[in-house]
């Protein structure tokens, strides 16, 4: 991996990690659907003024079907159960079981018959599940009024990211770019009717319009558009070592920003989960240097 591309890959982790900063700061005047209803909205605007400086349409009547489940399980759905549990969850602790999508993915690879249960799988998995036990069973969060429901609803929006990935080995190839594009556009669309439902618990200030505004174009739309390009410069493999710096950026500024505790149990935790992933991954260091070809994703 080349130096341009690493710095890539630890912005994009750095702003991914971001992510759950910014919800942390909204989750308490805006309602999940607002909030979340503005971030795709955004990223679909704003994929929409790239697409069309770079000249691609969008295939909409071709994978409508395709877009609405990418759209569901890779973006309303999580948005919405992280948005939730942001409401009570620290920043960092989201970001660290936000670390388990990979596990659940791979388990429910197993499930569906696409994975091989090996003993590497299932010391990956093992690892994560005590390091989530290990992190949520000695924090004081799990004291406070709803904390069990905001913590199955974050890995519950882990799991729906496996779903996504274990969709995506199946569905029809479709560009990184118009998955991004169409998945934002179907996201928007789905949770445009909780909104009726979801009436803003305050007036918003302007830490809180910043964090929305970041979430949506940063951290979504942006996000994309590094990542994608990592996607073709490395390959996908490698691109998805990303998964193991986010956690550690959304530790650093949940402590930095909102002067978060960081235990030790969180610590422990976060490396557990980060070696159940890289195990049930097959990730390995060496993979990092070793020079990709362009794939479709």
């Amino acid at each position: 991996m080349n130096p341009s591309s690493l710095l890539q890959l630890f912005a994009l982790a750095a702003i991914w990690g971001g992510s759950f900063l910014f919800m942390r700061i909204a989750a308490t005047v805006l309602s999940p659907a607002v909030m979340i209803e503005v971030r795709v909205g955004l990223a679909a605007l704003f994929l929409s003024v790239v697409a069309f400086a770079l000249k691609k349409k969008l295939p909409l009547l071709q994978h409508w079907k395709h877009f609405l489940i990418i759209g569901l399980f890779n973006s309303a759905l999580p948005f919405l159960l992280f948005a939730w549990s942001a409401q009570t969850l620290t920043a960092s602790m989201l970001s660290i079981l936000n670390a388990t999508s990979p596990i659940w993915g791979t388990l429910i690879g197993v499930v569906a018959r696409q994975n091989s249960l090996t003993v590497k799988t299932v010391i990956g998995l093992l690892s994560g599940i005590l390091g989530v036990a290990l992190l949520v069973g000695l924090d004081g969060v799990v004291f406070q009024d709803k904390a069990e429901w905001a913590i199955i609803a974050a890995l519950g929006a882990a799991f729906s990211y496996g779903i996504a990935s274990t969709y995506a080995r199946t569905a029809a190839s479709v560009p990184a770019f118009d998955n991004a594009h169409g998945s934002m556009w179907a996201a928007t669309l789905l949770i445009m009717p909780l909104l009726i439902f979801s009436p803003v618990n305050d007036i918003p200030g302007t830490d809180v319009i910043t964090s929305v505004l970041l979430l949506g174009v940063v951290c979504t739309g942006m996000a994309y558009l590094i990542y994608f390009k990592l996607i073709a410069d490395i390959g996908a493999p490698s691109a998805l070592t990303v998964t193991f710096l986010v956690p550690v950026f959304g530790v650093a500024w949940g402590a930095l920003i909102l002067d978060e505790a960081i235990g030790w149990h969180m610590v422990a935790g976060t490396l557990m989960v980060i070696v159940g992933t890289a195990l049930v991954t097959g990730f390995s260091i060496s993979s990092l240097f070793k020079r990709k070809g362009k794939v479709n994703a």
